[in-house]
């Protein structure tokens, strides 16, 4: 548990899960320039609040408590959202105080005030700020913050084309601060997303296929080498039935297994919204979606016990920029939870990870089915 110390008072805030072994804060210097500014400012709250990429409910949890009374908070990942819930019901707030959207919804009608944290990816960031675009007026408030590291020239050369006139404040512990003046005039050009591209000619089952990926997706514009890799050497045969892709990204691994076993069903889960209706485009493009399930979820969570019978992942051990394995482990520890009998988890990832010792730990077997000098692919059996 964690106490940020606002200009309303101390809120009590922890992450999502609240158990998680990552040892990492649910907010940092970045949401706090923010409130500071806010009061300092004296900006007005009164009218409609939108918080966009509030990772943890920190911004939405304080501005509840400085008196705001119509917050939106519009959001890519299901565990941020349901940190957030958590930390407004932790705070005596009830969650329906805050309106909870995700980055798939149509955006509010009208911002008075925009609370930006930066994304990861450039992409994402121009798609949602070309999607709120209209809701700006010439009145509106637009702050961004971020840490100094994740804030670019070319982070400000979005909010100058899409907003309006931008600058940016002295560094304060590492985060800045962006402040953009809307033109409120002439509307910005749409969001270029979402964008195709066909797959190369020497990955297996889907060569030359077309995947969809949606704003935020990793490596959105390209096959990665290590997805690459992985459909090379992915299950042929085994009589697999009901398959999952945990972790989505835009599909096209569960894209390979649906098209390499016909008569199986293949559910999509991921904790990005981007990425499920990512997936959920490529399957729709590639004629597969009668036979797909598309989820956006907390891992495995909540799937009954012996629901799978092969599990294929590709693991990020990156939450935002922190190196971490506490979201391997537990996409591992969900695998093994419903996976049946004889059932498998198929693993790619980076060879220093050490991802074998892992799963023989967890499953009591581990096998390499394919190597090279970046990457390996293990295969784990429930006995």
């Amino acid at each position: 548990m964690d106490q940020l110390a606002t200009p309303w008072g101390a809120i009590e805030l922890a992450r999502h899960p609240a158990e998680s072994r990552e040892g990492l804060r649910a907010f940092d210097a970045a949401d706090d320039y923010l409130l500071r500014h806010l009061a300092d400012a004296e900006v007005d709250l009164s009218g409609a609040a939108v918080v966009l990429g509030d990772r943890h409910g920190a911004l939405a949890t304080a501005l509840v408590a400085a008196g705001a009374h119509d917050v939106s908070s519009i959001g890519d990942s299901f565990l941020g959202r349901a940190a957030a819930r958590d930390n407004l019901s932790r705070n005596s707030v009830d969650p329906a105080a805050v309106r909870a959207l995700t980055t798939r919804d149509a955006p509010p009608d009208r911002a008075d005030v925009l609370l930006v944290r930066v994304p990861k990816t450039l992409a994402l960031l121009e798609d949602q700020l070309r999607r709120l675009a209209p809701a700006l007026h010439a009145g509106t408030t637009v702050v961004g913050a971020g840490m100094v590291k994740e804030i670019h020239t070319s982070t400000l050369r979005l909010f100058e084309e899409i907003v309006g006139p931008t600058r940016t404040s002295l560094a304060v512990r590492k985060a800045r601060l962006i402040f953009a003046e809307p033109r409120g005039s002439s509307a910005p050009a749409p969001s270029p997303w979402p964008q195709r591209y066909a797959l190369p000619d020497d990955v297996g089952v889907v060569s030359g296929r077309t995947v969809v990926n949606h704003a935020g997706i990793f490596c959105a514009d390209r096959l990665d080498i290590g997805t690459r890799f992985f459909l090379q050497h992915l299950p042929g045969s085994g009589g697999f039935s009901r398959i999952i892709d945990l972790g989505c990204g835009n599909g096209v691994v569960g894209l390979a297994a649906a098209l390499a076993h016909p008569d199986a069903t293949v559910l999509f889960t991921d904790e990005s919204y981007q990425a499920v209706a990512s997936a959920e485009a490529t399957a729709r493009e590639n004629g597969i979606a009668d036979r797909a399930e598309f989820r956006a979820a907390d891992g495995l969570a909540d799937l009954p016990p012996r629901s799978a019978d092969l599990v294929l992942t590709n693991p990020p051990f990156h939450t935002h920029r922190a190196t971490t394995d506490a979201t391997a482990w537990r996409m591992f520890t969900g695998a093994r939870a419903v996976l049946e009998p004889g059932g498998e988890l198929w693993v790619v990832g980076n060879r220093h990870l050490g991802y074998h010792v892992k799963l023989r730990r967890l499953f009591g077997n581990c096998a390499t089915v394919a190597a090279n000098p970046k990457f390996v692919i293990l295969r784990a059996v429930k006995r």
